[in-house]
């Protein structure tokens, strides 16, 4: 790979890294504002559970797309290293 590909590359995973951790953040703070209003309002059948388990595959989802490739390169770099031996 040229530097321009890997610097690129660098950045679209930098990039993918602080998407997710913007949607993170979001989750977190959404779901806790629910919970309260649950709490305050009603606390009856806990509702805010169908946004929190919904939301929360997808963003176990965007979890894996973002740091697969990560995993990914691990185990290609070690079987390289394996074969190189």
């Amino acid at each position: 790979m040229k530097i321009n590909e890997i610097e690129r590359l660098a950045i679209k995973r930098a990039e993918g890294k602080i998407a997710f951790y913007t949607h993170l953040a979001i989750y977190i703070f959404v779901n806790i504002f629910l919970f309260i209003v649950w709490y305050f309002v009603s606390r009856g059948f806990p509702w805010f559970i169908f946004s929190l388990f919904g939301w929360g595959i997808g963003l176990l989802t965007h979890f894996i797309h973002t740091f697969s490739s990560t995993f990914v390169d691990r185990i290609v770099k070690k079987e390289y290293e394996k074969l190189k031996k």
